[in-house]
């Protein structure tokens, strides 16, 4: 009986990898066939932050100080033989090519910035793949039901690239895995165990800094109120300490730690014919933006069927969230850009869960009630 246990048990674990492997890698390629890297001649191309200057740290602040990944790949290509990366790139440049090339783009092709395109390339989607995993791990400790718990964090990734309106960067991945871990961390370990998160986190963005207080109703399950703004206090100085030699490092950059775009965001709402009807291409199709009437009259009713079933816990993170995102948007992001919302991810996630399950549960019943004589 064990044995058919552990071996049902191994089955749908198998299943559940190649399901989150297949929506991670849409996921990832609908972001990176929307904006690419930013590099030069490629969709999503700007001259303040393209590929080579983040790799090379001379890219426009604040970008530049989101070195998570351009410094992963700047250490393993010191680290790996140059004989592996010449071999690496014939195979997939030059006449004697061995395979179709992966890039098609000048960056990619330059053999002095291909191995570590590839590394940010691999990454991005390892971390989506860690993104999903990570989401479904807090419905689990939340207790939502499986099939609600699986299909959630699914649906999350496949909207990310819809979510990735007005722009879109490689750190976007890895920033909803960390948010997704350090939920998941403070609702089942004690609260030093987000050390490594917060650091992590704040080295691919330093905004990062900004999820912690939104985690202080989660502490407060486990201990008193003290403890709960101690560890919420240790854990913003870890941040403050991983981002201020950073910021120190790139303070002759161009630009600055903020953009201000109160006055543009002011300028979106005076018009909003011209802008919450747009559209842009997503997934190789073209859709409505994510900032406009449709989308967010679906938000707004996924709100309303599914705030009453959250837990309360999870209902103070959301307005602790709130208070903070929303007025941090209005002031320095870029109207429509609502992938800058990233506070509220794991609010999305757990109210398409909850939905998911009343729907499930629903469905469940009817049939039960049709089967009976």
């Amino acid at each position: 009986m064990l044995r058919k246990a552990l071996e049902s048990s191994f089955y749908y674990k198998a299943c559940c990898f190649v399901f989150y492997f297949v929506v991670a890698a849409a996921s990832f390629n609908g972001y990176y066939h929307k904006w690419h890297f930013a590099e030069v001649d490629a969709p999503g191309d700007d001259l303040r932050f393209h590929f080579e200057m983040m790799i090379d740290g001379t890219a426009y602040r604040p970008y530049v100080q989101r070195q998570l990944l351009p410094a992963a790949a700047n250490w393993i290509d010191n680290a790996v033989p140059r004989s592996f990366e010449t071999w690496l790139y014939s195979c997939q440049n030059g006449p004697n090519a061995r395979m179709d090339p992966f890039f098609d783009t000048q960056t990619a092709e330059n053999p002095d910035y291909f191995f570590r395109y590839v590394i940010v390339y691999l990454a991005t989607f390892l971390f989506a793949l860690l993104a999903v995993y990570a989401m479904y791990l807090v419905c689990r400790e939340l207790e939502i039901p499986p099939a609600a718990a699986v299909f959630a964090p699914a649906v999350v990734i496949l909207l990310f690239p819809y979510i990735e309106s007005e722009g879109g960067f490689f750190y976007d991945y890895p920033e909803l895995a960390f948010l997704a871990l350090a939920v998941w961390v403070a609702l089942k370990f004690p609260w030093w165990c987000i050390l490594p998160i917060a650091a992590l986190g704040t080295w691919n963005k330093e905004s990062f800094v900004l999820v912690i207080p939104t985690l202080y109703p989660f502490f407060r399950r486990r201990s008193s109120r003290v403890g709960a703004w101690l560890a919420t206090t240790v854990l913003c100085l870890v941040c403050v300490a991983v981002y201020y030699p950073i910021r120190l490092r790139f303070a002759q950059n161009p630009g600055g730690a903020l953009e201000l775009h109160w006055r543009d965001q002011l300028s979106y709402y005076m018009h909003p014919l011209n802008h919450l009807f747009g559209i842009e291409m997503t997934y190789g199709l073209l859709a409505v933006k994510a900032f406009s009437v449709v989308p967010m009259a679906l938000l707004a009713w996924t709100f309303w069927r599914g705030w009453r079933y959250l837990p309360a816990t999870v209902q103070r993170h959301a307005l602790v969230a709130a208070v903070i995102n929303i007025p941090l948007y209005l002031l320095f992001c870029w109207p429509g850009e609502i992938r800058n919302l990233s506070l509220l991810y794991i609010v999305f996630l757990l109210l398409l869960a909850v939905n998911l399950n009343h729907w499930i549960a629903s469905s469940a019943k009817a049939e039960a009630a049709a089967s009976e004589p």
